[in-house]
């Protein structure tokens, strides 16, 4: 019972990193997390564009599922290219450290929400919104109709429209 226990759970363990690892890793570990906000802010500026940081990083299932899901799904791709900057922000909240702390800071604690984490940050670098991933899901994915919404009234044209 005992040998069957072990070779459960070592085929359970498989599954679960196969799960994960099947989908691409996109969150750089070694890039300084603030210094790729600012040249996307910069890239930003002279394009017309806003940044979104999506902030997570490999460790997250539903991180990895979100990246691969925009990149996979046309209409949503379009929406993205077309009007930001998208980034994958590394983040882990279980190790703590200055420039952690400093990139929550600037992000507006959007880490509250859980991982991952959505925030439009204009051609200034300024926090305009914070999006909570959780709406965005269905099942074990997203659901298109909410991301593209969710893309949609933040692109510049429609923000700029408002104002």
């Amino acid at each position: 019972m005992k040998k069957l226990f072990i070779v459960a759970f070592a085929l359970a363990i498989g599954a679960m990193t196969y799960a994960q690892n099947g989908l691409k890793k996109v969150y750089n570990e070694e890039l300084n997390p603030l210094e790729q906000i600012d040249k996307a802010v910069a890239k930003a500026k002279t394009s017309g564009k806003f940044v979104i940081c999506q902030v997570g990083g490999n460790w997250c299932p539903w991180c990895l599922r979100f990246a691969d899901f925009i990149t996979t799904n046309a209409a949503i791709s379009k929406v993205v290219n077309s009007n930001f900057e998208y980034i994958h922000v590394n983040y882990n909240p279980r190790k703590s450290s200055d420039s952690s702390k400093t990139l929550m800071k600037r992000l507006n604690n959007c880490g509250r929400f859980g991982f991952p984490v959505f925030v439009v940050l204009d051609a200034n670098g300024k926090v305009m919104h914070i999006q909570d991933s959780s709406f965005l899901e269905e099942g074990q994915g997203y659901n298109q109709d909410k991301v593209l919404r969710f893309f949609n009234n933040w692109t510049p044209s429609s923000v700029n429209a408002s104002n």
